[in-house]
């Protein structure tokens, strides 16, 4: 570990894969959200069908992300996620929530494929709207709970960890 306390660096600096070896299997869950926000009003420019689709395509994105993490981010530990579930649903005309669920039974935790499946399912809500909305992003994308493992749980509702 860096003097800094960055596990994936070793004490010269350099990246490495951090060893779980000696760690426990323990159950271990993680909650994160994202928010899509365009500037077009998706309930007038799409029909209810048409949303219906952009959701269950974001979905299927956000589980395909989740189970890629580990090629898409260095470093990362590759694990056989027990459960990934996402909701898609449209807060109002211009806002639609991403909230994603993954939990294991693991040495490592699975914060990283939670993050991935919001940012997924984003990506694929933005693919589909960007030629319409140029000005689309996403926001607020956060971990907001995890539990498990040797760090304990984090709950930003609550801003600590225990």
């Amino acid at each position: 570990m860096s003097d800094l306390g960055f596990t994936h660096l070793n004490e010269h600096g350099h990246a490495h894969m951090v060893d779980v070896t000696a760690k426990a299997v323990t159950m271990r869950r993680a909650e994160a959200r994202a928010l899509f926000v365009s500037h077009i009003n998706l309930i007038q420019a799409y029909s209810q069908s048409q949303r219906n689709d952009l959701v269950v395509g974001a979905r299927i994105a956000g589980i395909m992300a989740a189970k890629k993490t580990a090629t898409l981010i260095p470093l990362c530990h590759p694990i056989g996620l027990d459960e990934v579930d996402l909701t898609v649903e449209q807060r109002n005309e211009f806002h639609i929530a991403v909230n994603a669920y993954t939990g294991v039974a693991e040495r490592t935790g699975v914060e990283m494929e939670c993050l991935s499946a919001c940012i997924g399912a984003g990506l694929y809500l933005v693919s589909q709207v960007i030629e319409q909305d140029p000005l689309c992003f996403l926001d607020e994308i956060a971990l907001w709970h995890k539990s498990g493992g040797r760090s304990g749980t984090f709950d930003r509702h609550k801003l600590t960890t225990t």
